[in-house]
């Protein structure tokens, strides 16, 4: 009787265990159609869905810390002809995209908006004040040094010396970023200024409605805030950048682990800010042939076209990637890979961008004159670095639910709690001892009724 029992019982476990088998097969091809259509359903931008909720909104605040470089020469560059020294200050850092998108209109399968600009200064995540004085370069002599005519130099230089103005000048990190009164120009000038209360767009992107892989597209730029859902990590995304005035395309560089959450990290590659030569896309970048020494320059862009002809230049932090003359021609700079690179993170299945680090620098040009006298000892056109920036996400931990499938997630705002819920794919349920295991498989913990965690994602650094 034992020996039948052992027998059943066996044979009961492997018709069991066969069937569960059979189930398995069934349940992954089935479990693949529902994550995929459940996605597709979501990762629309209309309202109603979870896209359009975190396309709105971010679930994330975003940081701007800025570094300022401070000449430490001044006035051997001016009377002596000294290559400037600069030294880093910072950072000092703002609270900015915290505003919702606004003017939203939908037509057809798109829809347009305005993304509001504000900077809320943060003194706890600075090294100062905004009231730190700098000495920077004179933004007013810089631009007019190229936006007025060579024949009228002379005129420049006696309103110069009548204001008694230089090449470099001492201002506060609020009126070198913000906005201060010019003397030269008699208007307000500043490296962000005008800012607050002003919009960057207008934008329209695909809502993926008539077709999923174009959602969040470019119809007119695109801001980087998610990408279409299924990103395939060998082909590289593109996004409009409004700060250097174009479209860019970012690779794929590994698989990184957020929140538990695997996520594909993509960079800016080198050849972004490479030289013409290298990167023919970089050509109608190239405007002025002696400064950038016949197209051979590599690191920056001009982007002045896009911001009235005046001298500016971007690139990344400190000329990275850029030809060492930059580097030589202002001494203090030092490039690091890890610093200052410009990275996303995206969840591939929704294709929401959760973290980023976009590091960028601001110059301005100014070069060798005969007439101007505070310019008469300068050697060489000089692309001069003013600040360096780096935007940053901070994620909260309990602004998302996630549902995880072994890799696959559907990411979902909830206000108040963080749940994580846990299924497992239908070959290991297979394999499974017994009923009551299946149901504790699906768990839900770290239910939080209050409080918030946030948790800086690029080592305190977009």
């Amino acid at each position: 009787m034992g020996c039948c029992n052992r027998r059943c019982g066996l044979l009961a476990g492997a018709v069991f265990g066969a069937a569960l088998a059979i189930l398995g097969g069934i349940l992954i091809p089935l479990g693949d159609q529902i994550i995929q259509s459940t996605v597709e359903k979501e990762a629309v931008i209309v309202p109603g869905t979870t896209a359009y909720e975190n396309w709105i909104s971010s679930a994330a605040f975003v940081y701007r810390q800025m570094w300022l470089f401070d000449v430490q020469n001044a006035l051997d560059v001016v009377e002596l002809g000294a290559t400037p020294l600069v030294k880093e200050r910072g950072p000092y850092t703002y609270k900015v995209r915290y505003l919702a998108k606004s003017n939203i209109t939908a037509h057809n399968d798109a829809v347009s908006f305005l993304l509001p600009n504000g900077a809320i200064f943060e003194p706890d995540m600075s090294v100062g004040s905004e009231d730190d004085l700098v000495t920077t370069l004179n933004l007013a002599v810089a631009g007019a040094y190229s936006l007025v005519p060579k024949n009228m130099h002379l005129f420049l230089d006696g309103i110069i010396k009548s204001t008694n103005s230089s090449l470099f000048q001492r201002r506060s990190v609020r009126e070198i970023l913000w906005g201060y009164q010019d003397p030269i120009l008699k208007d307000i000038l500043g490296v962000f200024y005008p800012y607050n209360g002003t919009f960057d767009g207008y934008y329209t992107v695909n809502t993926g409605q008539d077709d999923i892989s174009r959602v969040a597209m470019i119809e007119r730029w695109q801001d980087a805030s998610s990408f279409p859902p299924f990103v395939d990590k060998n082909k590289p995304i593109y996004f409009f950048s409004s700060d250097i005035c174009r479209s860019v395309s970012s690779t794929f560089r590994e698989t990184q682990d957020l929140w538990g959450i695997e996520v594909y990290r993509y960079v800016l590659p080198p050849s972004t800010f490479a030289s013409p030569s290298i990167n023919p896309d970089n050509k109608c970048f190239c405007t002025e042939k002696l400064v950038s020494r016949n197209c051979s320059m590599a690191g920056v862009l001009d982007v002045g076209p896009c911001r009235g002809g005046a001298p500016v230049y971007i690139s990344l932090p400190h000329f990275l990637h850029g030809s060492d003359y930059l580097r030589q021609d202002v001494l203090g700079l030092n490039p690091s890979e890890e610093n200052h690179f410009t990275y996303l993170d995206i969840e591939p299945i929704t294709g929401f961008t959760l973290s980023f680090a976009k590091r960028l620098q601001v110059n301005m040009m100014y070069g060798p004159s005969k007439v101007i006298s505070v310019l008469k000892h300068v050697k060489e056109y000089t692309v001069f670095p003013i600040v360096w920036l780096n935007e940053v996400r901070y994620i909260f931990q309990n602004r998302f639910i996630r549902y995880r499938c072994y890799g696959c997630y559907a990411i979902h705002p909830l206000e108040g709690s963080h749940c994580h819920v846990r299924i497992l794919p239908a070959s290991t349920i297979a394999n499974m001892a017994s009923v009551e295991e299946m149901i504790l498989l699906c768990v839900i913990r770290n239910r939080q009724k209050k409080g918030a965690k946030s948790v800086g994602l690029c080592g305190g650094g977009m």
